[in-house]
């Protein structure tokens, strides 16, 4: 499989950046995600850790994001706390991803090696919610 490379949403992962610089704060709250709406809007959300489990800060942006009337997402991207940069999303999150925005693109990699990928291309021969719904009419 070969990933394309598509542009790269610099002010995405410097909101996503400055939010775990700014609200990150001991360990529940680790991880730190922004969304690009769309209509350009950016939204954003930390994680909330629980020894349960907890959800992901892309999932909170899930939630947050349709809060504020976004429900469609271009790009997203995740950033851990203590500087640690862009940090890929876990498998639960990519799936949900898919599940909600099966064209969004997620940015990964390091430094100046981070591109935008389709969620599509993180989850190789999916299983794709939405395809299996029966219909009801």
């Amino acid at each position: 499989m070969t990933m394309q490379n598509h542009p790269v949403d610099h002010e995405l992962v410097e909101a996503a950046a400055h939010v775990a610089r700014t609200r990150c704060r001991g360990d529940n709250h680790t991880m730190a995600a922004a969304g690009r709406a769309p209509d350009g809007r950016i939204v954003t959300a930390v994680n909330a850790y629980h020894f349960t489990g907890g959800p992901c800060a892309e999932l909170v942006l899930i939630g947050a994001a349709a809060a504020q009337g976004v429900y469609e997402l271009d790009t997203i991207v995740a950033v851990g706390d203590r500087d640690r940069g862009v940090v890929p999303p876990c498998g639960r999150c990519r799936q949900v991803l898919l599940d909600y925005f099966p064209g969004v693109e997620v940015l990964v990699g390091e430094g100046d090696g981070i591109r935008a990928v389709p969620v599509t291309e993180l989850l190789p021969a999916s299983y794709v919610w939405a395809d299996h719904q029966l219909d009801t009419e």
